[in-house]
């Protein structure tokens, strides 16, 4: 038998595969509420963000239903299925950043590009970012999900840099969370308080940047990716059980 090419996978995906296959195997029957997350991460030796990650994506390929309040159930795969005993369902591309992840990821990078743009945003920077703020402002108070005001002002601090390969990552990192997971992700935790917390956030970046103060921006970036990794990861019981956007 030849070698098989090995390709690395992302942590959520190995913690998704180990589940899928309890559930195919009987462990967990359709119905039946799986271990919760905190229980889940202390017998497979990861942290509960990545475990949440993993649901996430069963979620969405239709393995599990989360049940604000209650927990994490087995579906029932072949419900709905065809004469051939199966139904297409939705596939997570192999290439998905986690979203938890995600946002480690960007406090480092984007921590940085905030301190630099303190010391190098001109006028043109500086409005870009204030009519990023007015956009998520009025976004927020329509009930739309200021997700565009967003992407403007963190492209607008990475362009104040003059290095395209920060401005193109900054974009990509931003692109990320229109993925199905992180989607799925803040379709339970985005609300319009989350989003006006963020807004405030933003000021404090903003502000540290018309101060020209390094450390003030690089401190107030981590502060808004620290906070919104912990919007992300509260427990299911805050979880919303209604859209509060327009989406």
């Amino acid at each position: 038998m030849p070698l098989q090419t090995v390709e690395p996978q992302r942590l959520y995906r190995q913690i998704a595969s180990q589940l899928r296959a309890l559930i195919t195997a009987g462990e967990f029957v359709a119905g039946s509420r799986l271990p919760a997350e905190r229980d889940l991460a202390r017998q497979l030796g990861v942290s509960r963000p990545s475990v949440r990650e993993a649901l996430i994506a069963m979620e969405v390929e239709g393995w599990v239903e989360v049940r604000t309040g209650s927990g994490v159930y087995v579906l029932d795969r072949t419900a709905g299925a065809g004469q051939g005993g199966s139904t297409r369902r939705p596939q997570i591309p192999a290439d998905e950043w986690g979203p938890l992840e995600l946002i480690r990821a960007r406090r480092l990078v984007e921590g940085e590009i905030a301190a630099m743009a303190a010391t190098q945003a001109g006028r043109k920077h500086i409005a870009a970012m204030s009519k990023a703020q007015a956009s998520m402002k009025s976004d927020a108070d329509r009930s739309v999900l200021p997700l565009e005001g967003d992407r403007a002002f963190h492209t607008a601090l990475a362009d104040s840099c003059a290095n395209v390969v920060l401005l193109e990552t900054v974009q990509r990192f931003w692109d990320s969370r229109r993925g199905p997971i992180f989607v799925r992700l803040g379709g339970y935790f985005e609300t319009v308080e989350s989003w006006r917390a963020a807004i405030v956030e933003h000021e404090a970046i903003l502000e540290a940047v018309r101060s020209h103060d390094a450390s003030s921006a690089r401190l107030a970036m981590h502060q808004h990716m620290d906070n919104s990794h912990t919007r992300f990861s509260v427990s299911w019981r805050k979880a919303k059980k209604q859209p509060e956007f327009n989406r």
